[in-house]
């Protein structure tokens, strides 16, 4: 009733996943608001051509069953279409498909129960890939509604695989149908991250139900009372009473028809039980029983805790159902509605209570002992609520573990957090876990790290270490683990934690120490390498690798290897780099872990020595073995994403773009996430979008900044695109505060992302010595000082292979001769140069041939860099090269008035700078004159009485509209159309 366009709503997305568009539907509402009623009428009328599948969440407390509404649904699909066609449908990813259903593996020729994760694989990634790759591979076959029920209790684990199918899935016929109870969803739930993030992916759509209008409530009311009209004082009164809620509609005209006010209960608690209240005693202990045990409950658990007889069970059951409190579903039984359930398990004794659970846990253990389902997650929670640690804790220890195999970390770390809760109220917790309590400690810090809760696992390592003797075996371990969550985190002192754990462990030859030194010093190695602290990688990642070859630990000696070749080619021994990646490659077959490692830094090592075509072999060859190990859209992506900086070398903006789109889309760990949001700053940078890549930067800089401290190839790299940002923007300042930090790296910075940032920071020295008022004078005196230290610090660098471009680059920024501008251009036509780079030297060329007098010249060379603009898709150079030779008077082939002031306004149609000064406000005119006057953006606002900041955002509105890459420009332009 008053769903008619809700329901169109949905059908019309179905649709659209018929045609081959998947689309998300997220149902919200307050209780009792009709939500499950819209989902069944929706479904009921599903073709005959749709696959139907459903998933529960269950309300387990705090800590859920993993997965629990997914593997129901999947049983379901694998049901509807056989064991053997889900396991060929899934492909690589079977292991993981049989980890999250192990009844699967007894079809697949193995003990159920027994599968695990591939060694190597990517953990959850690998699960969540599996699932998704089943869903789209028999979406092929016939369109799939996936309703999911109930989200506000979704465990950790399910809502993490639903973010990522919310992402992945974009060639399937899926339809997603999810709902939550807006009233449970308070601050902090889990779930409101969830739906913030879900509403920006456009396959997704989120509705609210609204209460109903009295004109629908009277409707509603007449499908309800057939035989006799309610009078409209009695309407009226269900009208207000129920204040537009259907549920509470229905639940008071189902009191004796509501022909009396006085039979209205005066509170929600009362007319939630008030058809409870009028059941029989045996029937209102049964529901006292099942809720209990959930909102549904199989009628054979039932009667294994029930404790009447079948018959008695059977007549409280029928009685249930025919008041309204129960329905039947299938072979559950289950609450009409989950606020009722709730009334009545709040109407609980606390003895009681404690009764019912422990039934449900000894049926729950029963079945367990029996085999095919995992269930410690269930028993645990019911030891829980029957009050008795003692059983409670073993379960606790069993269900983190099957999480733990079901790599659902999150509830896997709240279990182990639950068990440490536990600890001390259990006689010999140790040898019931099997562990001790630091061992403990340090397996549920290492869950949390997974399932990227960075500050909680940092701090329960730190509690761990805070107990622990420095003596106790775990103690190195702790200290290791400490070292690799601070960095996780983006903190810096994990060196100093790595050497401590380094001298803590003991020197007794034996296989677990030795193993462990080998994980140390290869941690250790890593982290000398991200610090620029060449020499001392080299050193430590040797012996490293001696260690673990001298111990046959293969996958610890390919990493080191790695290591090694990235920290020798950083102090310019690139040879024997390339050699002993190599070597690194062969050490690596067939281990997942140290194959991605060897892919990502290989292909980077090939794209800075700029051999650009085999540094995206290499990211492609890694991307295929993601796929045959069913990690394509996880691991593979992120891989990929690795190939990014080469395309763009390569010119190929659209595949890179796509790439890092689709890499962000699948929300990749905090570094990676980095490093795609730095490569699209810089293509929006060079394709002509400077300010939209300005509003990029102010919100991403927050998370950047703490990597950037910890990192240093993190700390070049995204300091470049800063500087490039504050260029093609007009603001020096931060041009030069964003990349002055370069020339005071306390240890050589690495040559193949430092050598592009010092090109960049020459830029800004060349900018103001051309126009010194563009910044304080304090300021421009510091910067024109900085020349003689950066060049410097470029001659250190000369060993690097791509040294010549960079330097002929910088040399001809800092004095622009033609000659220099031409020998810049022959470096940037090698083979070994990103091509952006021909287009902007062949530009200066031609500015400098123009300030030379060389007019001839100088429409050649801006030619030239039109045209190579234009083919390599670097619109910012393409829109100056066509300005520049508009301002000079010169005319170039295929370039129009238009390409000189493209963007210009922002004005469909626009032709002339004159729109765009027409477009200025009356208060960025005045900004405009104080430009002109060479004020800088702190003078501009003391003269008009604002702040700095509010004169700098009127500066870029300016520069935007008149399609200015400076200061200086947007001057010009205004002046020319006066």
């Amino acid at each position: 009733m008053g769903r008619d366009a809700e329901l169109e709503w949905l059908a019309g997305l179905l649709d659209s996943v018929r045609a081959g568009t998947p689309s998300t539907a997220v149902i919200g509402g307050e209780a009792g608001i009709g939500k499950t009623r819209l989902v069944a009428e929706f479904t009921r009328a599903l073709g005959p051509d749709v696959r139907l599948v459903r998933g529960q969440c269950v309300d387990l407390g705090d800590v859920a069953a993993p997965y629990s509404p997914i593997k129901g649904a999947l049983r379901q699909l694998v049901a509807q279409v056989g064991a053997e066609r889900a396991l060929d449908a899934v492909g690589p990813g079977r292991a993981a498909l049989m980890a999250l259903l192990p009844e699967l593996a007894a079809v697949d020729g193995g003990p159920a129960g027994e599968v695990v994760i591939t060694p190597g694989g990517a953990g959850s990634g690998q699960l969540h890939e599996a699932v998704a790759v089943l869903l789209e591979t028999l979406s092929r076959d016939e369109p799939i509604v996936l309703v999911i029920e109930d989200l506000h209790w979704v465990d950790a684990a399910t809502l993490a695989l639903l973010r990522f199918l919310l992402r992945s899935l974009g060639s399937s016929r899926l339809l997603v149908v999810l709902t939550y109870r807006t009233d449970d969803v308070t601050r902090g739930h889990p779930l409101r991250s969830f739906l913030s993030e879900a509403e920006r992916d456009r396959w997704v759509e989120r509705r609210e139900l609204g209460r109903l209008d009295e004109a629908e409530v009277r409707a509603l009311v007449g499908t309800l009372v057939v035989d006799d009209a309610l009078s409209d004082q009695a309407l009226e009164t269900v009208f207000r009473r129920s204040d537009g809620v259907p549920f509470f509609v229905e639940e008071l005209v189902g009191i004796d028809g509501c022909r009396d006010e006085g039979f209205v209960p005066d509170t929600l608690r009362d007319l939630l039980l008030a058809r409870y209240e009028r059941l029989s005693d045996e029937a209102q202990e049964l529901l006292r029983l099942l809720s209990t045990g959930g909102v549904r409950v199989p009628h054979a658990l039932l009667s294994e805790v029930y404790r009447g007889t079948e018959p008695q069970l059977e007549s409280a059951a029928r009685e249930s159902v025919l008041y309204g409190v129960l329905v039947i579903d299938g072979d559950d039984y289950a609450f009409r509605h989950a606020l009722v359930r709730e009334a009545i398990l709040e109407d609980l004794l606390p003895g009681e209570r404690a009764r019912y659970h422990a039934r449900y846990a000894e049926a729950y253990e029963a079945q367990a002992a029996a085999g095919g389902r995992r269930l410690a997650a269930e028993i645990s929670y019911h030891w829980m609520g029957a009050r008795d640690p003692i059983r409670a804790f073993p379960a606790t220890i069993h269900a983190m573990r099957e999480a733990r195999a079901a790599v659902a970390y999150a509830t896997s770390a709240r279990l182990g957090e639950r068990a440490l809760e536990l600890w001390d109220t259990v006689p010999d917790a140790a040898h019931i876990a099997g562990m001790g309590k630091l061992e403990l400690m340090g397996r549920t810090a290492s869950q949390l790290r997974h399932a990227g809760e960075g500050e909680r696992s940092l701090a329960l390592v730190k509690a761990a270490l805070a107990e622990c003797p420095r003596d106790d075996p775990q103690y190195p371990r702790l200290l290791r683990d400490k070292a690799q969550y601070l960095a996780n985190v983006g903190r810096d002192g994990s060196i100093p934690l790595l050497e401590e754990s380094l001298a803590a462990i003991p020197d007794d030859g034996s296989d677990a120490s030795e193993e462990l030194r080998a994980t140390v010093l290869t941690a250790l190695a890593g982290r000398f390498m991200i610090e620029g602290r060449t020499a001392e990688a080299v050193e430590t990642a040797d012996a490293a690798y001696e260690l673990a070859r001298s111990i046959d630990f293969p996958r610890y000696a390919s990493v080191a290897m790695n290591i090694s070749a990235v920290s020798r080619a950083a102090r310019g021994e690139v040879d024997r780099a390339l050699v002993d990646m190599d070597r690194a490659h062969a050490l690596a077959e067939g281990d997942g872990a140290a194959l991605l490692r060897y892919w990502v830094n290989a292909s980077d090592l090939r794209y800075l020595v700029g051999d650009h075509h085999e540094a995206v072999r290499l990211a492609e060859e890694g991307l295929a073995r993601a796929r045959a190990q069913g990690v394509e859209r996880s691991s593979g992506v992120i891989l990929a994403s690795n190939a990014v900086d080469p395309l763009f070398a390569l010119g190929e903006w659209e595949r890179a773009d796509a790439l890092i789109e689709r890499a962000l889309a699948l929300d990749p760990p905090g570094p990676f996430r980095i490093y795609l949001q730095r490569a699209k700053l810089w293509a929006l940078v060079w394709r002509g979008d400077a300010e939209h890549a300005a509003e990029l930067l102010r919100q991403y800089r927050a998370a950047m900044a703490p990597v950037m401290q910890v990192e240093m190839q993190t700390r070049l790299a995204v300091g470049r695109v800063e500087v490039e940002i504050g260029l093609a923007t007009g603001d020096l300042p931060q041009a030069w505060r964003d990349g002055r930090g370069v020339l005071d790296e306390p240890v050589l910075p690495l040559a193949g992302y430092a050598e592009p940032l010092l090109w960049a920071v020459s830029r800004v020295i060349a900018a103001v010595r051309a126009d010194p008022a563009r910044v304080g004078e304090a300021e421009a005196s510091e910067i024109l000082a900085a020349e003689p230290r950066l060049r410097e610090m470029l001659g250190r660098l000369s060993f690097w292979p791509t040294h010549g471009l960079w330097a002929a680059l910088v040399e001809a920024e800092l004095a622009p001769t033609a000659a220099a501008w031409q020998a810049a251009v022959d470096e940037a036509s090698r083979e070994s140069a990103p091509q952006f780079l021909r287009p902007y030297a062949l530009l200066r060329l031609g500015e400098a041939q123009l300030d030379a007098g060389d007019r001839a010249g100088a429409r050649d060379a801006l030619q030239g860099a039109f045209d190579a603009a234009v083919v390599g898709g670097v619109t910012a150079v393409q829109t100056r090269a066509a300005r520049v030779a508009m301002q000079a008077g010169l005319s170039l082939d295929g370039a129009s008035r238009r390409d000189g002031l493209q963007g210009v306004a922002g004005v469909a149609g626009a032709d002339d700078a004159g729109d765009a000064v027409a477009e200025l406000t009356a208060r960025e005119r005045q900004v405009l004159d104080l430009i002109a006057e060479g004020l800088s953006n702190r003078q501009i606002g003391e003269r008009l009485y604002i702040t700095g900041k509010t004169a700098s955002v009127h500066v870029s509105a300016i520069l935007r509209k008149l399609g200015a890459s400076s200061r200086t420009e947007a001057v010009y332009l205004a002046r020319a159309t006066r």
